[in-house]
Formats: structure tokens, C-alpha cells, sequence
């Protein structure tokens, strides 16, 4: 499958920069595609628990359903993520048995972050359910306040979650190890999360009308883009295509230059 018209390089060869871009849409865009109909369906108890608690606006029956629905969304987002970085690294195997296979493996791992992550989606999303509706409006320190937790909780979500489906690690090791790559590649996480802040914004902003793109763009695109842009240094730094290369024995394929490069 050959997105954006024929390709002017060879689609067997990783390719570089916009080519790569282009080369793993065309190999995985189709499995994604499919893996994000289950992520979809895996986010509905937990969107549903956050809505009606901010209807009833109930912060009681927030945080059970908040957390309950995360521990069920939380083996769907890894098995998402888990996808992806298969992608990214060019697994070979078929993309249905890499799903039933990441269930097995992370589906025990990823329920407390799942939780977690709901219970932090929730409280998140009451909050700007109470800035909206407030008759005073919250103080400039109160809005860059929420404003940089949630660009902190958006960073860490963006490096916990490859981290869990790609090695065996307690959670204090990825903590570090999330505090030391935001800190050695700052500005560039901080634009993976502004990058996903706008695609939310675009999401709750133009909803209903939205929720139609769940199914086709809903999850998929955006981890996937997010994980393209920093999987270089992510894979320099935690050494990911080495580690499974000496399991699996497949070799690190070495990306090639561009057709337009090699042309200049």
C-alpha cells in the first residue's frame, strides 16, 4: 500500500526523514488502523464514567469510575503503543499475533497506569468542566498552572508507555529514565506534547462532530506520530533495536539516505 503516490525510493530499505514517514505509514497504516478499533472500544467505559461524573458533577462517583474505566483502557493503550514501536522498529510478524501477544505480556503491567492515567484524565477534564462553567474566572497563576501539569502529565504518558511494552523494568527505573531524556531532549518533548495538546484541543473542541474520526484517526495517528518524532533519541538512549536484536536475531537495519540527498 503506497500512500502519497508512488514512492521514488525503495519501500524494502528504511528510509530517512519524510521518506520514513511515508514508508511506515504505507507498511503499518492498515494494522493501526485495525489496532485502534479495539483502543476505541477499550476508552468507552472510561469516557463514559468521566462524562456522566462531570454531568452529575460529582466528584464521588469521579474518581471510582475514572480509575475502574482506566484499568480497563490500560492493556488496550499498551497493546496500542505496543504497535506502534513493532512499527517503528519494523517487527516482521503478522500484526494480529503481535496484538494477542502484547495482551499476554502487558495486560498485568499496564492496569495500575492505566488506573492511574484515568484517574489523572478525569480529575483533569472536571477541572476545565469547572474553569469553563466558573462565574469568576481562575487567576493567570491558577490557568499556567493547570496548564503545565497537564504538559507534564503528557510527557510522561509519551515516554511511560513504550517503556512498559518494550522492557521488563520497575516502574522507579522508568521514572528515571523519563526525568533523564526530558532533560536531555527537552525542547523536543515539549513540542511532542504541544503537537498533542492541539490534536485533544481539536478533538473536545469540535465535538461531537469529531468523534466520527475516532475509529479512523482516533489513538493510532497521534501516538504514532508522537513516537516517530522522538524514536531515534529513544532508541539511541534505551538501545531498543540492539536489545531485540540480540533476542530475536533479526538485524538492525541501517536507514538509508534519501533519493534526494543522494541525487544533491
Amino acid at each position: 500500500m503506497a500512500l502519497f503516490g508512488e514512492p521514488r525510493f525503495d519501500m524494502s530499505v528504511r528510509q530517512k526523514g519524510f521518506n520514513r514517514y511515508r514508508q511506515l505509514l504505507s507498511n503499518f497504516g492498515v494494522h493501526w488502523f485495525q489496532v485502534n478499533l479495539f483502543t476505541v472500544l477499550g476508552v468507552l467505559p472510561l469516557a463514559t464514567g468521566i462524562t456522566v461524573a462531570i454531568v452529575s458533577s460529582s466528584v464521588v462517583l469521579l474518581i471510582p469510575c475514572a480509575f475502574l474505566g482506566g484499568v480497563i483502557f490500560g492493556p488496550f493503550l499498551a497493546g496500542m503503543v505496543d504497535a506502534v514501536m513493532r512499527g517503528l522498529r519494523d517487527d516482521p510478524e503478522n500484526w494480529w499475533s503481535n496484538y494477542k501477544k502484547s495482551w499476554r505480556q502487558n495486560w498485568k503491567g499496564s492496569l495500575i497506569p492505566g488506573g492511574i492515567l484515568g484517574l489523572l484524565v478525569g480529575m483533569y477534564a472536571f477541572m476545565l468542566r469547572l474553569f469553563w462553567v466558573a462565574q469568576v474566572s481562575p487567576t493567570p497563576g491558577t490557568v499556567a498552572l493547570y496548564a503545565f501539569a497537564g504538559l507534564l502529565l503528557i510527557i510522561i504518558n509519551t515516554l511511560y508507555w513504550p517503556q512498559l511494552v518494550l522492557f521488563q523494568q520497575t516502574t522507579l527505573m522508568r521514572m528515571r529514565n523519563i526525568i533523564l531524556f526530558t532533560a536531555k531532549y527537552l525542547w523536543k518533548m515539549v513540542k511532542v506534547a504541544f503537537l498533542q495538546i492541539i490534536y485533544i484541543a481539536f478533538i473536545v473542541l469540535f465535538a461531537p462532530w469529531t468523534l466520527i474520526l475516532m475509529p479512523l484517526l482516533g489513538f493510532w495517528y497521534i501516538i504514532f506520530l508522537s513516537q516517530f518524532l522522538i524514536y531515534n533519541p529513544l532508541n539511541q538512549e534505551l538501545h531498543i533495536e540492539e536489545q531485540f536484536s540480540a533476542v530475536t536475531g533479526w538485524p538492525i537495519q541501517e536507514p538509508k539516505e534519501n533519493l534526494e540527498d543522494e541525487e544533491e
